[in-house]
């Protein structure tokens, strides 16, 4: 890729020509001007040389693939920082080697107040079990120590982190030799959370967005909340991408309102909406997702944290004001709550208020027909993560385990949903699963149960415009004139039109069609795309060494 460039002392105008450009406005183009911050062109190699010699810079892509950056609508910008740089878990491949690599972080990391690691799941292990407390003692030499389940919704700790929390062993969801769920949970992970100082909050929310950028990711949706955060951290994480290049950061804080305090302490934090991990629930890899029916390797039907009610009185008190409401929900009760929840809303405030604030459910993996029906009834957005497929559906899985093999075959429906008209937004819950665009897409296409499988072009377009749509931008993540400049560059391979499927609704594969291309995405196929470059508002924020 070459370039010819001129002092950034001025808004600049550049060509990008010689590629392939994904865009609804010409299937064929192969060029675009950018103004500014702004999409100011797309079209062919032919038209470009009439620009050619009025821009500040010309990108000659040499063939290669631009499309609009993705957003990932669902992250924790510290947590994934701190396993990026810290103690990750995810894939570990036994429980010896766990407790291994705990050991050495401990002994690496001398000065930490208490040790913080991620991504644990004794599901995948020979074992079939988390490392005990004794164990972990032993291997952190008697150190304070937090170790999260993959799935964050519990976490298993060493005596001297205990120690920290006085009248923990009181606290619902305490256990002497298991995991730590629900409010127990929620108190240790406030103490080590508490532990992580100002310089190392912004050296790990730094390493994730300097990992989004060089993903090709120009957007991130932050979920933060009082029991998952805290405020400064939200506030410290909006104000470094402010004044830093990288991706934008559009922040949630999850905190049930019901009157002027709560909305005004939203709006005081910078965040859009009142929402992301606003728990109705758990998760199912913790057992704490509220299901209807009992789980299958468990005598009980996991956790509920709001009711209907609770519901309805957020949704209406954010209605209200003009803000977005927003739930996890992750069971088949969790989610059937929070339908009933914003229909009653719907009955107060109207429902035409409650369709237009385009209020959002993460997860919504445990669905029926008749809660797609009310998604699509009230103009719910679903906040989804395909990762969670792709680890953790199928037969074999951990999906299958906790609900059986049946009700697991139900849970992610991405095809049905779209039928249905819901709006999709997809994301990672990094660090649950690694920040991963392109390998999110292949997760939704080449989903685990066939019959949820969509096709490519919907999964990127849930992807990238999607997440826009989520914060009510319908003008952006798409390369149109008058778009947002927010657009990555990839080294990709022979571009298809790619129907996973044979059940999955499809545009024409036949180049005539005018029916942009996209990388094959084949499991087993092709290497993911490269990314070359990363542009947010038309400025730069990660470009390949050497290029």
């Amino acid at each position: 890729m070459t370039e010819r460039t001129a002092p950034e002392d001025r808004p600049r105008t550049v060509l990008l020509r010689g590629g392939e450009v994904h865009s609804p406005a010409d299937p064929f183009a192969t060029a675009m001007v950018v103004e500014g911050g702004t999409i100011a062109w797309v079209g062919s190699e032919g038209a470009a040389d009439s620009f050619a010699d009025g821009v500040d810079e010309v990108v000659r892509l040499d063939g290669a693939l631009v499309t609009p950056a993705f957003t990932d609508a669902h992250v924790h910008a510290t947590a994934t920082g701190l396993a990026l740089t810290g103690l990750d878990l995810l894939d570990a491949d036994s429980l010896t080697d766990a407790l291994a690599r705990v050991r050495a972080h401990a002994a690496a990391r001398p000065g930490d107040r208490v040790l913080l690691g991620h991504g644990w799941d004794a599901s995948r292990w020979p074992e079939r079990r988390p490392p005990s407390r004794a164990e972990l003692d032993a291997a952190t030499d008697g150190r304070p120590l937090y170790l999260t389940r993959a799935d964050v919704h519990s976490a298993v700790v060493t005596s001297a982190l205990l120690d920290l929390v006085p009248g923990v062993t009181e606290l619902p969801g305490y256990h002497p030799d298991e995991p730590l769920t629900r409010d127990a949970h929620h108190a240790v992970r406030a103490a080590a959370h508490a532990s992580v100082g100002t310089a190392q909050r912004e050296e790990a929310q730094r390493a994730t967005l300097s990992r989004a950028a060089a993903l090709g990711i120009g957007t991130l949706h932050e979920c933060a909340g009082p029991t998952i955060s805290s405020e400064d951290d939200l506030t410290g994480l909006l104000a470094l991408a402010a004044r830093t290049p990288g991706p934008r950061v559009t922040g949630y804080w999850a905190e049930a309102v019901t009157g002027p305090a709560g909305l005004a302490k939203v709006r005081e934090l910078g965040a859009v909406g009142a929402a992301g991990d606003l728990f109705v629930d758990g998760s199912l890899g913790s057992h704490t997702a509220c299901l209807h029916e009992p789980y299958a390797d468990a005598p009980h039907t996991g956790t509920a944290y709001l009711d209907a009610d609770a519901v309805a009185a957020h949704v209406a008190a954010c209605t209200e004001a003009g803000l977005q409401a927003g739930f996890h929900a992750i069971g088949d009760a969790a989610v059937s709550a929070v339908v009933a929840g914003v229909r009653t809303a719907a009955e107060a405030v109207g429902l035409d208020r409650i369709r237009a604030a385009r209020h959002r459910i993460e997860h919504a993996e445990m669905l029926t027909p008749e809660t797609i029906a009310g998604f699509a009834e009230l103009g719910l957005t679903a906040s989804v993560q395909p990762a969670f497929d792709a680890a953790w559906g199928g037969e074999d899985g951990m999906y299958a385990e906790r609900l059986g093999v049946d009700r697991a075959r139900t849970l992610n429906p991405y095809a049905a949903l779209l039928r249905a008209g819901v709006p999709l937004a997809m994301g990672s819950d990094a660090p649950v699963t690694p920040l991963d665009p392109w390998g999110t897409v292949r997760a939704a296409a080449f989903h685990r149960t066939p019959e949820h499988r969509i096709s490519v072009r919907a999964a990127f377009t849930a992807h990238t415009r999607g997440g826009w749509r989520a914060v009510g931008r319908d003008d952006a993540g798409v390369l149109v004139p008058g778009a947002p400049a927010d657009y990555a560059v990839w080294a990709a391979g022979e571009l298809v039109v790619q129907v996973p499927d044979s059940r999955v609704a499809d545009w024409s594969t036949d180049p005539r069609s005018g029916t942009p291309g996209l990388p094959d995405l084949t499991p087993g196929g092709p290497p993911l795309p490269e990314c070359l470059r990363t542009v947010v508002a038309g400025r730069t924020v990660y470009a390949r060494p050497n290029e």
